[in-house]
């Protein structure tokens, strides 16, 4: 028993070294937050991310975490996440070992965001106030890697970011529709993650580790309409795997069960351990997004009402605009405005300029 208690310290130690040398900020035994692309971006150059333009986030002001950094029932080819081939180690994904208070995570992921943004205080092409903006947090996005719901305490955590003020959406892949039926507090957006038009696809691209689930799933996207926060079945699209004109058909059919308030398309981004399952020739350009996002429109009856050119997402809608969340939004910029800018010079310049498809010297 000792050694086996050892090797699971020793694997988990390790895991947690890989992870800070890809800027993974770790909190207490599971959580972890990194700054985001976009943050980085609204403070040296005013651009907002997708989440900006779609809902008003503030993106220097946009706390990017997660409760669950090593585990996932998931396995997916287009994921970002170190996965335990990645690494040559081995792991028990299905169950963690132990759960931190929500409070500690919640206090701890705003201050490693504080201590992120505090370095453009004063910083040459920064705007002060800008900076000082950001070192109030106004949004979390419960995301970045891992599966929010296996911390069965998700709709406490939820709550004590709102008590802050602190808007939440929460990105799942909809594995536990028991824990998402029971939320002691929905968050501010909900957001499922849906990649696979059947079983079949299911079983190719997540590469679950737990039996049953695509029912799980299919379970989920069932009381999605039960929700009364916005629900939105976000959709990561690669080429020669989910795009085809079959593919669309049977999506279709599944935002009839689902019955979104949005459904985002967005292309799969080349980068991080990705890069060893997939190649580069996997990623869709915005405009073959945009086609995708066409068809989709026609099947469903759901209208685009926004792009993000810069973030190769569509957004598809039965509202004619998008619910406004946070302060983004102004007179000049907002879901309407049209994109001046292009989808090579945006969060994909590093996957369209800098990587292999061995994956050298990639950062997810």
């Amino acid at each position: 028993m000792a050694v086996k208690g050892s090797f699971r310290i020793d694997t988990l130690s390790k895991i947690r070294e890989e992870m800070e040398k890809q800027r993974y900020h770790l909190i207490g035994g599971h959580s972890a937050y990194k700054k985001c692309h976009w943050t980085h971006e609204a403070l040296t150059s005013g651009r907002y991310c997708y989440k900006g333009k779609f809902y008003g986030i503030e993106s220097h002001r946009c706390v990017q975490m997660t409760p669950v950094s090593m585990w996932c029932w998931f396995r997916c080819i287009h994921c970002w996440r170190l996965e335990p081939e990645d690494v040559g180690l081995d792991w028990d994904e299905t169950k963690m070992p132990y759960m931190d208070d929500p409070e500690y995570i919640v206090e701890r992921s705003i201050e490693e965001h504080k201590r992120s943004v505090s370095g453009y205080l004063g910083r040459e092409g920064v705007e002060n106030s800008k900076a000082l903006e950001a070192m109030k947090p106004s949004h979390v996005a419960i995301s970045l890697t891992g599966e929010p719901t296996l911390y069965e305490r998700i709709g406490e955590l939820i709550r004590e970011y709102h008590k802050r003020g602190i808007t939440t959406f929460l990105v799942t892949s909809g594995v536990r529709p028991d824990v998402l039926a029971s939320l002691e507090e929905e968050p501010s957006q909900l957001f499922v993650s849906l990649q696979a038009p059947n079983e079949e696809k299911h079983r190719l691209i997540n590469r679950p580790v737990v039996a049953n689930s695509w029912n799980l799933v299919m379970k989920t996207l069932e009381i999605l309409p039960s929700f009364s926060s916005p629900t939105v079945i976000r959709m990561t699209m690669m080429k020669e795997v989910n795009m085809g004109d079959d593919d669309a058909r049977e999506f279709a059919k599944l935002m009839e069960m689902a019955m979104p308030t949005y459904i985002e398309v967005k292309a799969y981004m080349h980068v991080g351990p990705s890069t060893y399952r997939l190649t580069k020739d996997a990623m869709p350009r915005h405009s073959e997004i945009r086609s995708f996002a066409e068809k989709l429109a026609q099947l469903t009856g759901y209208k685009i009402i926004s792009e993000h050119a810069p973030s190769r997402i569509v957004l598809l809608s039965t509202l004619d605009r998008p619910m406004q969340i946070g302060n983004a939004w102004t007179e000049k910029w907002d879901w309407r405005t049209q994109d001046t800018q292009d989808d090579i010079n945006g969060e994909y310049r590093e996957a369209e300029m800098g990587c292999t498809e061995e994956g050298d010297g990639q950062k997810p």
